[in-house]
């Protein structure tokens, strides 16, 4: 045996994957010699090994290694300075093959600044560093394999490159509980796994926090990735940057990519030739490039000016839609690569559209190959069930107060913008991050040290994600979804806000879909229903919003909400959406409204295109392009929404007719918008409506059109207004209001 063998147990504590930093044992190490002679010796620990050999590849002097303690634990003494260019010969069952030894690469590509900014939650671009990266070091290609896993005893790294053998390729750990590995000529392309054994030696495998793809469910296993793309939107970025959205008009076409359909139609959506893909037993995803050739011109042709898609991050289970991820760098492997999916951002661009990602920061699922217990202990997640879990839902809550874990979310919503050029993310259920009683009885819940319900370490994760996002990112979106009365949450951070730019009016749309369930000769009794935002809408910058929510879980879709016969639906439809494009607040539509869907949304199906086949269908879709060109058209629909001035009513109060008037002012100019609402069946001749001066009003828009299946009511186009003696509104129309319509004017041509 050499004289430099190392002790049986730091021999077995490699072979019994319990040493923390293998390097200490495994690789080259210079010798100390009694006489001065410098001498060095290699070590490796190679399970399957039969033999082995140290090569010096300058002289290809190949030197026979010895087994020292264990018939797989081998070691080498050569003589001269210690050397890391060196390769391993290995006989495995009577094959030799050659390799480079992983411990001969010592130098950590984490460096101490990284760990010290990861450790306090600072690091924006810790995923260029955690995770797996195909990098070049000392001259050698290969693959840099980083995980944070403070708890646990030991780290391996696992893949088809190792028949999943945890022994074999060990990791080191570092300060800050990080532990990193590199493997020399490993290629992209690679599946891995960490093997994590924790300090009671059960063994936990799974998949990379920080993995950039995913295999497609139900495996599981990581995937060694390149993220590079050639980029053509440097244009679009640019101008993004010196927009401010809460000026712009935004319109947004929520979609679920799993479920807008499952295989390319020619010619979609035209008359006639819309087959439901979801009856065809071949049917299958599109790809995120056949989407782009399909869902863009379609969004497009509608007049949306974004795109925004149910989370799109990789998720074990398709009934989730999205939102319980375990991939959490990584775009769903469902619909291709990630490059495939900058690609379909890429051609957004090209086309005009934003695009915004559901994002999903409040909670995790439980699958056992992602973040739950990941290395042994509650990691990402609350020890405590009090905090860390959402029963409902059956997932984990974030642990918001651990640095680590803080940055691991700032850095990935950081992440999705700077490497996929996405335009917004819309953060998915945050008055469950922000209340400690979300969904919970009382006994259930641990409250705040200052005895209150209030979530501080999720508030103050919503702040800095808030000021980080925005200060690398100007002019992108950020959305709550927050459905309580907490106050400030689209205001800055420095006045005590959340610093989200947007939130999603959940009032406002609960307060709608139930005034339009009514029977119309019921409604008089709910005005309310209607007027009610207005007291609130200019506290927050709200986004008004006809969501997935709106159409699941028994609720029907909005076709099936409306009273009446088939007629009816499709006028309330129509007036329905004319009064949300004409109220204060951005625009959000869920995919299948624009046209109808006459059944509840189902995550497993397409959309029901045949119904395009209709006319009613098609008319009530060329009703949504038109109020979509009048809102992108009409700066005094977008320009001022989140202040009073940017809005007046005219006559609120006529609940006996259920008609409400009111105008849009235009922020930068004295243009402005007049909108009058008739929501019962009964029309009305010589209604008078208010108008602040004198002229022709042109009618912009009539949802009784006979070009939208109306009844072809209306006012020949425009009307000129007369002196009124009324206290307000010196001039007034005398129209002809439709049933069940809404019509929009602007003043054409100003009179004396």
């Amino acid at each position: 045996m050499p004289t430099a063998s190392l002790s049986s147990d730091q021999v077995y504590s490699v072979v019994e994957n319990r040493h923390s930093n293998p390097f200490e044992v495994l690789g080259s190490h210079a010798l100390a010699q009694p006489d001065g002679e410098t001498r060095w010796v290699v070590r490796a620990y190679l399970p399957d090994a039969d033999a082995a050999w140290v090569i010096r590849p300058e002289q290809w002097q190949e030197y026979p290694m010895q087994t020292a303690h264990h018939p797989h634990f081998f070691e080498c003494e050569l003589p001269g300075t210690e050397d890391h260019n060196y390769l391993i010969k290995v006989s495995e069952n009577g094959h030799e093959r050659t390799m480079r030894d992983p411990y001969a690469f010592k130098s950590a590509l984490l460096t101490d600044f990284d760990i010290h900014l990861f450790t306090e939650g600072n690091h924006h671009l810790i995923y260029e560093k955690m995770g797996a990266h195909a990098v070049e070091v000392q001259g050698v290609s290969g693959v840099y394999f980083a995980v944070w896993a403070p708890n646990a005893r030991s780290l391996s790294v696992v893949g088809n490159f190792n028949s999943w053998d945890g022994r074999k390729h060990q990791m080191r750990r570092l300060d800050g509980g990080v532990w990193d590995l590199f493997i020399p000529e490993l290629q992209v392309g690679e599946l891995y796994k960490f093997e994590i054994k924790n300090q009671e030696g059960h063994l936990y495998l799974k998949s990379d926090p920080y993995g950039f793809q995913q295999q497609v469910r139900p495996d599981t296993a990581s995937i060694v990735t390149d993220l590079s793309y050639e980029w053509h939107d440097q244009d679009w970025l640019e101008q993004r940057r010196h927009t401010n959205p809460q000026e712009q008009p935004v319109s947004v076409y929520e979609v679920h990519l799993g479920s807008w359909l499952h295989e390319s139609i020619e010619q979609l959506p035209a008359q006639g030739t819309a087959v439901a893909a979801s009856q065809k037993p071949e049917a299958r995803f599109l790809t995120y490039r056949e989407l782009a050739q399909q869902l863009i011109p379609y969004v497009k042709e509608l007049g949306y000016t974004h795109i925004e898609v149910l989370p799109i991050a990789e998720h074990p289970f398709d009934g989730s839609w999205g939102y319980q991820v375990a991939g959490h760098f990584a775009p769903t492997s469902r619909f291709g690569s990630p490059q495939d999916f900058m690609y379909f951002v890429d051609q957004c661009h090209a086309a005009g559209l934003g695009v915004i990602v559901d994002w999903v920061p409040g909670h995790f699922p439980k699958d056992s190959h992602g973040l739950a217990y990941f290395d042994g202990s509650h990691l990402y997640e609350h020890s405590d069930s009090r905090k860390g879990e959402h029963k409902e839902w059956g997932t984990l809550v974030f642990n918001y107060s651990r640095h680590e874990v803080r940055n691991f979310l700032i850095a990935n919503a950081l992440f999705w913008f700077e490497k996929y050029h996405i335009d917004g993310i819309r953060v998915d259920a945050v008055a469950s991050m922000l209340y400690l009683d979300y969904d919970r009885e009382d006994g259930e819940w641990v409250p705040n040290h200052f005895g209150g319900n209030e979530n501080l370490e999720a508030v103050e994760f919503l702040r800095q994600l808030n000021s980080v996002i925005f200060g690398y990112y100007p002019g992108i979106l950020s959305i709550a979804e927050e459905s309580t009365s907490w106050a400030n949450v689209s205001r800055p951070t420095y006045v005590g806000g959340l610093g989200f730019n947007f939130k999603w009016n959940m009032g406002w749309m609960h307060d709608m879909l139930k005034y339009f369930s009514e029977s119309p000769g019921q409604r008089r009794y709910h005005q309310n229903s209607v007027t009610f935002s207005l007291w609130y809408a200019f506290n927050e910058n709200f986004v008004l919003a006809l969501s997935h929510d709106e159409v699941v879980h028994g609720k029907g879709n909005l076709f099936q909400k409306m009273p009446g016969d088939d007629w009816q639906k499709f006028a309330n439809l129509r007036a329905l959406y004319a009064y949300m494009f004409t109220h204060p607040g951005k625009k959000t539509l869920f995919m299948g409204m624009e046209f109808g869907q006459t059944t509840e949304w189902n995550a497993w199906r397409d959309l029901d295109w045949p119904l395009l086949e209709h006319a009613p269908h098609q008319q009530l879709k060329q009703f949504v392009t038109d109020l979509n060109g009048l809102y992108v058209k009409e700066p005094a629909l977008y320009t001022d929404d989140f202040s009073p001035q940017g809005f007046e009513w005219i006559d609120c109060n006529d609940a006996d007719n259920s008609v409400v008037s009111f105008l849009r002012r235009d922020r930068d100019s004295d243009q402005f918008i007049v909108t009058v609402c008739n929501f019962t069946p009964q029309p009305h001749d010589d209604y008078w409506v208010g108008v602040p001066q004198p002229g022709y009003y042109r009618e912009l828009i009539n949802s009784d059109a006979p070009d939208y299946g109306g009844s072809g009511m209306g006012n020949a186009g425009g009307q000129h207004s007369h002196a009124w003696e009324h206290p307000r509104w010196p001039q007034a129309l005398s129209l002809t209001l439709p049933p069940l319509g809404v019509m929009v004017f602007k003043l054409e041509a100003a009179g004396e």
